[in-house]
């Protein structure tokens, strides 16, 4: 079995609790496609247990893109007055990061040992930028956010982490006749007409995989996984059991 998931943004006990949901087994094989890290209270406890799972497949988001070059800076102990040190490119990075809820992603990183530190640094490095499957014939593509500079003839290789984690998947244009693209980053009560906010989102051959944040994401309705052709909801498999990915 494969499945997806998104956005998880420090939720720990959520993603402990959509993980028993799903019943996942060694075998299976889980993406997280992105923004594992900020906002939420728990970032290196999810790291910590992907790291630890190798069934687990990482893709990068822009959360990442922000927090690791600035994590780097903080695997040594700092002083209250490093910023001042930093030269002003990477300050400004470093303060884009913090208006973006790195809080809670340093204050977690800070509490770990220094040797675990460069280990998480490590892995996140090594988050895939993009993943691709077949299943019974179906190719699907898996980013973060969408295609940027987007064309058909454009093989999945060929585009850029900045190409795949900020630009927002555009549900209104069909990218693709063959091939299903599965992304999160974009919170699904965003998307110009969709009348079932915080659920599994779904059209012309893209698939919106996401965890909806805001209020602490006390409406935790993130998963997808993938069984033949067919997708399941986390929350809610009474209602989403055997919808079709290609509806």
């Amino acid at each position: 079995m494969i499945y997806a998931m998104s956005d998880i943004h420090g939720q720990y006990e959520q993603f402990l609790t959509l993980l028993e949901q799903i019943g996942i087994r060694k075998e299976d094989t889980l993406y997280i496609l992105g923004d594992v890290v900020d906002r939420g209270p728990e970032p290196m406890k999810i790291l910590k247990y992907m790291m630890a799972h190798s069934n687990i497949i990482p893709i990068i988001g822009n959360h990442e893109v922000m927090a690791l070059p600035n994590l780097k800076l903080l695997v040594p102990e700092v002083s209250r007055n490093f910023l001042d040190k930093l030269p002003p490119k990477v300050y400004r990075d470093f303060d884009n990061w913090t208006q973006n809820g790195s809080t809670s992603t340093i204050q977690d990183f800070r509490k770990l040992p220094q040797e675990e530190r460069h280990q998480v640094v490590e892995y996140m490095k090594s988050f895939r930028p993009y993943g691709k499957e077949i299943v019974n014939g179906q190719e699907y593509w898996l980013v973060h956010a969408g295609l940027d500079h987007f064309s058909e003839t454009k093989r999945l290789e060929e585009y850029s982490v900045e190409d795949l984690v900020w630009t927002r998947i555009d549900y209104e244009i069909p990218y693709f006749d063959d091939i299903i693209v599965v992304s999160g980053h974009t919170p699904t009560q965003n998307i110009l007409g969709n009348n079932r906010p915080g659920y599994i989102f779904k059209a012309n051959h893209t698939l919106r995989s996401t965890v909806e944040q805001g209020k602490a994401m006390e409406d935790w309705r993130q998963s997808a996984w993938i069984q033949g052709k067919n997708i399941m909801h986390g929350k809610c498999c009474k209602e989403q059991k055997n919808a079709n990915w290609n509806s």
